[in-house]
């Protein structure tokens, strides 16, 4: 694993003291430990913690496999509750190894249900930095395949309990750019599922404005009428993870065939799109809000450079020293200097722009891509940046991959700026378009920005009110608006039944103004007076305090016929207020009850039936009536798992009597901690169940049992695994047989004195 043009160019750099640079590069040529973080609600992942700590670590303690100690799990220091652990084992170690080998098992099954990510360890770095709480509203701009998502996620349900999910106030916006990709999101969110989740499918770099309806009913004396008329605003957010698409070279020793192929302008040709989605994120965020900007590279012109870039062209952010947030965490400070290379021969010979662009003819200027943000800012301006307070991850420090991050924090405008807007809009319009064309520009544009579609300007407002309300006409084009909107110019507020009116026929329009391709269901909102609805709160025995008013479904016509999905307030106000098109809204909120599919549901005039899906029913469960609640012990739990559809009859007392006694339906069964012979329950357990005339099923599927019941029982006693073991012996049977068969087939063609034998 050599290659002569990356030890060149990151040498030319200075990224490392010369005395630790073979280090690094011994590091970068070893293969990379698997990282593995135990997910969940805080309470169930301290019980599978310990779970590891305490049963698995000490079994894979001591192990010597050819002659040579293998190294136990271990905790990363620096995550928080240990909750991070790391596995420096060889593969053929796992695979012969009986203790590993069994441990690989547990790890497989439980990554397969959600409750273990396997993730590289500084991939979970960028979401602790943004330090997320549940009121937040938050976007991951750039999402994909989801496990910072994740981990997102659950520190927005922060509060769940062991059974019951918290129901949060804020938002968390998932977005990629790639179609398919988002799909990978949608699999990776419903591990956790939440009401308060959003997947997009948008260009980051020009994300539309999301309208939500006016929070705001008491303002300031000096509000002018125009703002305290406005019933809808821009979408402003807390926080914004933006870890974009970079050339990915922190990555070689886990993606080794990138040592061919890496060369530097791969990172000069990526600059230009992370500063213009840093830059939208940006103008997305909130005063006082916060952005990590991440890549797992090591270029500066992908990090440095491109945070340099989007600092001078927007006032009103600074870095944030965040160098003792995780005080295990070794790493190195930003840089204040590099020399980017201008061709794939590292040539880095040009210390300024303005040298590079004087060494060029007339035709070298119109073909080159280099841009002034390729290089560092002057020392004394990159000083006053703050750029050391960047974060540098290398992997000879902590036996990691390469990483950077830098958290930007939007700071209020001084008083003298609140006081005059006019200056305000001076400073707008020197700011550089972030959204402009890729096609080669000698500078960063010095022009008034165009804006992606949807999204406005800053807009100067009184203390306390949200900076960019929408004050011009709903169209396709809502950039640039005026500071100042004439009465006959204001959009009344209007009901979203209106605003879908409204949207009918019109010509929808995709990130480059051509016709989108968007196929995906739309979204509608459900009267609580609706009878699937009021069937649904009586025979599933949902309190009052359920809200009815947030369950939506996604088919054309808006009827509730297969699945219901439940969201929270902002989550709904969002789909209610904006194009679901224009926003390429691929999901919103959580799937919480399906129609019961059966014989018995297809008869004519059968009532309808729906059940509590398990995805959904830690988000239902506080709203479950408590009496409803049927109680069960491990013994019951274990009956369920080791049949398809166990009779009613064959289950023990109490539970025999009280499942005999319930109509059919969807139910919900708390088991209680206890033990039977080496399986114990040490903490309460809710699952779903369907009744049916005669039996009972337990409702979770075949991947989640088999993981429930290797952490019970040790060993998978699911009958679909047991079905499956008799398939395979029973292939192995007939193919052993047709083997035998087709020897002694071939044996009767033989001569006999081929065969050894005598004839008589």
């Amino acid at each position: 694993m050599h290659n002569e043009r990356f030890e060149r160019y990151y040498k030319a750099q200075s990224i490392l003291p010369d005395d630790e640079w073979d280090r690094f590069m011994e590091a970068m040529r070893t293969p990379l430990p698997t990282t593995f973080r135990v997910t969940g609600s805080r309470q169930a992942a301290r019980l599978l913690n310990d779970t590891i700590k305490d049963i698995h670590v000490p079994h894979l303690t001591n192990i010597i496999f050819e002659g040579e100690a293998v190294p136990p799990p271990a905790q990363i220091p620096w995550y928080p509750e240990g909750l991070a652990w790391q596995l420096n084992v060889a593969k053929k170690v796992v695979r012969k190894s009986p203790e590993f080998k069994k441990f690989h098992s547990f790890l497989v099954y439980e990554t397969e249900v959600g409750n273990i990510s396997r993730q590289e360890a500084v991939s979970m770095l960028p979401p602790l930095f943004l330090e997320v709480e549940p009121h937040h509203r938050v976007i991951d701009m750039c999402a994909a395949p989801g496990s910072k998502t994740a981990q997102l996620l659950e520190a927005m349900h922060a509060h769940d309990s062991m059974t019951a999910s918290s129901y949060p106030s804020g938002l968390l916006i998932a977005n990629d750019s790639d179609y398919k990709r988002t799909h990978m999101l949608i699999h990776q969110a419903a591990r956790l599922p939440s009401p308060a989740l959003i997947v997009t499918n948008h260009d980051a770099s020009i994300y539309p404005a999301i309208k939500i309806p006016s929070e705001q009913s008491v303002f300031p004396s000096n509000t002018k009428p125009r703002v305290a008329a406005k019933k809808q605003y821009q979408l402003l957010f807390d926080r914004i993870l933006c870890d974009v698409p970079c050339s990915g070279d922190g990555t070689l020793r886990k993606n080794v065939a990138i040592w061919k192929h890496w060369q530097p302008m791969d990172g000069n040709g990526l600059h230009s799109l992370q500063i213009r989605i840093l830059q939208r994120g940006m103008r997305m965020l909130k005063k006082g809000g916060r952005i990590v900007y991440s890549t797992c590279s090591l270029n500066p012109v992908e990090n440095e450079a491109v945070v340099a870039a989007a600092l001078q062209s927007i006032p009103g952010f600074e870095l944030v020293d965040m160098s003792n947030h995780l005080p295990c965490l070794v790493h190195r400070h930003g840089m204040i200097s590099w020399v980017p290379t201008v061709d794939r021969n590292i040539t880095t010979d040009f210390l300024t722009y303005e040298d590079y662009w004087n060494s060029l003819s007339e035709e070298k200027r119109q073909q080159s891509k280099m841009l002034e943000s390729h290089w560092p800012p002057m020392p004394e301006e990159a000083q006053s940046l703050n750029l050391t307070r960047c974060i540098r991850i290398y992997p000879h420090l902590q036996d990691t991959g390469g990483f950077f991050i830098a958290v930007l924090q939007k700071v209020p405008p001084p008083p003298d700026n609140r006081r005059n807007p006019d200056r305000r809009s001076r400073q707008a319009e020197a700011v550089g378009d972030p959204y402009a064309s890729t096609v080669k520009k000698p500078k960063l544009a010095d022009d008034q920005p165009s804006t992606p579609e949807g999204a406005s300007t800053d807009i100067e407002l009184p203390e306390g009110i949200e900076d960019e309300l929408l004050d011009g006409p709903e169209d396709e084009d809502e950039g640039n608006l005026p500071t100042e909107v004439s009465e006959s110019q204001r959009r009344p507020a209007i009901s979203p039944e209106e605003f879908k009116q409204q949207q009918k026929g019109k010509k929808h329009r995709g990130d480059g103004g051509g016709v989108v391709h968007f196929k995906e269901n739309p979204f509608t909102f459900v009267s609580p007076g609706d009878p699937i609805i009021q069937t649904c709160m009586r025979k599933l025995h949902l309190q009052s305090s359920f809200p009815a008013q947030n369950i939506l479904v996604r088919n054309p016509e808006g009827d509730p016929v297969r699945s219901l999905y439940m969201t929270n307030d902002i989550v709904k106000h969002i789909v209610q207020h904006n194009d679901y098109v224009r926003m390429r809204l691929m999901t919103a909120g959580t799937k919480v009850f399906a129609k019961q599919e059966g014989v018995e549901a297809k008869r004519e005039g059968v009532e309808p039936q729906f059940r509590t899906l398990a995805e959904g029913l830690p988000v239902v469960l506080p709203y479950i009536e408590p009496g409803a609640i049927l109680e069960a012990d491990v013994v019951t739990l274990k009956i369920l798992m080791e049949a398809y559809y166990p009779l009613c009859t064959g289950f023990t007392e109490p539970f025999k009597s009280l499942i005999e006694s319930q109509v059919t339906g969807s139910y919900v069964v708390r088991f209680r901690p206890g033990q039977i012979k080496n399986a114990t329950l040490f903490c309460e357990l809710v699952l779903p169940i369907w009744k049916s005339n005669v039996s009972v099923t337990l409702m979770i599927d075949k991947k989640a049992k088999s993981a429930l019941s290797l952490r019970l029982f040790g060993e998978d006693i699911t009958v679909a695994t047991k079905d499956a073991a008799r398939k395979k012996q029973e292939s192995t049977l007939t193919d052993g047989a047709a083997i035998l068969k087709e020897g002694a087939t071939i044996e009767d063609r033989i001569p006999p004195e081929k065969t050894g034998s005598t004839s008589e």
